[in-house]
């Protein structure tokens, strides 16, 4: 069986975008005139064997019926623009998901939010720093850590989750849990988005029991369980096994479009699988939907800075943000909102200059 993806490629920026896409030179990025390209790369899989090209836009036709239809069909769900269905968030603009952990062993900030008073003062400053969402967690997802019973989870997270819209009408809340008697409470107390890391396969009952509510959702994909995935994780090609797993899950489990695409930054991957995700990133455009990513404080920023790694890691998680900004991703989770939210500023303002 041969297939084909297609990859938005060779971007503008700002004023210069806007030229290229009235000129007909150049095309929009989901819809967005101030991100254009020129290029696309055409990837082929062979069984075992892959092979790619890259090609202007304009000399598709020269292509063979089978990959022009699919390249066509990819390129229509490259250039749209993306529905808006999360609230306050706006998918033709760059946003913030700000993290809320209340877990005592998060990798980073286990611990420092638990207390009712120190969870709202941090949601309250992540929120005037400039995040549109709030993902709200009580169970730790990093590598080696275990499954938390549900009723636990729910404690820690409990009193948030039941008064944030109370405080928050008009931001975006998120439950981050693999569970879905936590998805459910959350849903009933206001919830707008689901994230769950697993991609909804650690719960059987998740996906049956969400099908009752009208609910967006992340997709995200993880190589195996918290506790096992960095195990020597092993893909035949990490870019395209994950576009397969979220076409694969699309098609078959999920029925409407109020989805965002998560590769899972660390989740189940070396350092190369990791830096082939980041820098070809834009093939999941192709995919038609939002995509978001967490790079925040994560190991692979230890990895490359070594002896230059740092608490917070603000500068490796900020480089990997302003690269995954200038290819068109929408959402970046994030700790530290007020740095990354001033440095997206900007650079978009450079862009635009």
């Amino acid at each position: 069986m041969i297939k084909y993806y297609t990859r938005a490629c060779n971007f503008y920026y700002g004023t210069q975008a806007n030229f290229l896409i009235k000129k007909k030179k150049a095309l929009p990025l989901c819809g967005n005139k101030e991100i254009a390209f020129d290029r696309i790369e055409i990837i082929t899989r062979k069984k075992k064997k892959i092979s790619s090209k890259i090609i202007n836009f304009r000399k598709i036709k020269s292509l063979s019926n089978i990959k022009k239809k699919k390249v066509k069909e990819d390129l229509k769900k490259i250039i749209s623009k993306r529905k808006n269905f999360l609230k306050n968030v706006d998918f033709a603009k760059p946003s913030i998901m700000g993290i809320l952990n209340l877990t005592p062993d998060s990798f980073s900030d286990g611990g420092k939010f638990n207390n009712n008073n120190r969870s709202f003062k941090q949601i309250s400053k992540m929120i005037s720093s400039g995040a549109k969402i709030i993902d709200v967690g009580g169970e730790s997802t990093r590598p080696g850590s275990n499954t938390v019973n549900e009723k636990i989870e729910w404690k820690r997270v409990k009193y948030v989750i039941k008064n944030f819209k109370k405080k928050n009408k008009n931001i975006c809340l998120s439950i981050d849990t693999r569970k879905s008697y936590l998805m459910e409470k959350a849903i009933k107390n206001g919830a707008d988005l689901i994230n769950d890391v697993s991609g909804f396969k650690y719960d059987n009952f998740a996906l049956n029991k969400l099908k009752n509510y009208k609910i967006s959702k992340v997709l995200h994909h993880m190589q195996g369980t918290p506790n096992n995935m960095q195990k020597n994780p092993k893909y035949k090609n990490v870019l395209l096994d994950i576009y397969d797993f979220f076409e694969s899950n699309i098609q078959n489990l999920f029925k409407d479009d109020d989805i965002i695409l998560d590769p899972g930054i660390g989740f189940g991957k070396t350092l190369k699988h990791n830096l082939t995700l980041i820098s070809k990133i834009s093939l999941f455009h192709s995919l038609g939907l939002p995509i978001l990513i967490g790079t925040s404080r994560k190991k692979f920023i230890n990895q490359i800075s070594k002896e230059f790694d740092s608490k917070d890691r603000t500068g490796g998680t900020l480089a990997s943000v302003i690269y995954l900004l200038s290819q068109g991703v929408q959402i970046f989770r994030v700790h530290n909102v007020l740095e990354v939210n001033q440095g997206i500023l900007v650079f978009k303002k450079i862009l635009s200059n």
